[in-house]
């Protein structure tokens, strides 16, 4: 059913299993009394509820929580850092910077784009693992049908700073033998036979984790959507404090411009009327 007829069924009336409030009551977070059943509960643990419907243990919650921590970078020079930042120096709201550094985040080729499609793999080899197949299979056949895995190499560096501080923080909270990781490893191994720069980076090794810890590719991505948020507000802050506008200008003599020749606006007005 479609059309008229799917939209006359919901029509009248909201149908919800996450959660509803009532004002001057009680709120109700996937079906527990949030202020009663659910006191104290600290922010990244409802986050996640909200999300998967399932509470997690202290150590995966702890983390979860490092992988955040880990890639909050405040520098500024970074894409989505730089966009919170100029919209201070354009002296616009906090909210509004944030958002807009938060949707940049959320990039096919850095940023949100890499983990989603990552895990995705992930849990696709992890089920033709199970299958029988081998690693050296799910390589060959995953690239020669999507042209490459994301998860592996750094445009910016072969070398990854965050993975020694995150497979300390797994292993030391138990999480550092998973299926998910233990192929992730194997995964690298295959692809640096074939390239020796296709070294496993943040995003396949916290995706890798994430499936470990058994969160779907949709629910992962609405996780990672403040996995580098941290980081934005100093920028935000720091580019607020200096002079509007101020925030890396760039002089007309530094723009390579390789258009249409310097034209006389008199002359060219009087053509196009003519």
């Amino acid at each position: 059913m479609n059309g008229p007829e799917l939209l006359s069924e919901h029509a009248g009336v909201f149908r919800t299993c996450v959660g509803a409030c009532w004002p001057g009551s009680h709120a109700v977070f996937r079906g527990q009394d949030l202020h009663r059943d659910l006191a104290g509960i600290g922010w990244m643990d409802l986050f996640l509820l909200g999300i998967t419907g399932r509470r997690f243990a202290a150590n995966e919650l702890r983390l979860l929580d490092g992988m955040w921590a880990l890639t909050a970078y405040p520098d500024t020079r970074l894409w989505n850092n730089r966009v919170a930042a100029l919209t201070a120096s354009a002296r616009s709201l906090p909210s509004l910077g944030l958002a807009a550094g938060i949707a940049a985040s959320d990039a096919r080729v850095f940023g949100g784009g890499p983990a989603f499609f990552s895990i995705d793999f992930f849990l696709r080899a992890g089920e033709r693992q199970r299958a029988g197949d081998d690693v050296e299979a799910i390589v060959a056949a995953e690239l020669a049908e999507r042209r490459r895995i994301l998860g592996y190499g750094r445009p910016m560096s072969s070398t990854d700073e965050r993975l020694p501080p995150l497979l300390a923080l797994a292993a030391r909270e138990g999480l550092a033998d998973g299926r998910h990781f233990r192929l992730a490893l194997d995964v690298e191994q295959a692809l640096l036979r074939r390239k020796p720069f296709l070294k496993l980076n943040y995003a396949g090794a916290t995706a890798a984790l994430a499936a470990d810890l058994g969160l779907t590719a949709r629910q992962y991505q609405l996780y990672n959507v403040f996995k580098t948020m941290a980081g934005m507000p100093p920028c935000f802050v720091e580019a607020s404090e200096k002079p509007e506008g101020a925030l890396m200008p760039t002089p007309c003599s530094n723009v390579i411009y390789e258009g249409h020749p310097r034209r006389n606006w008199s002359e060219t007005r009087t053509a196009r009327h003519s």
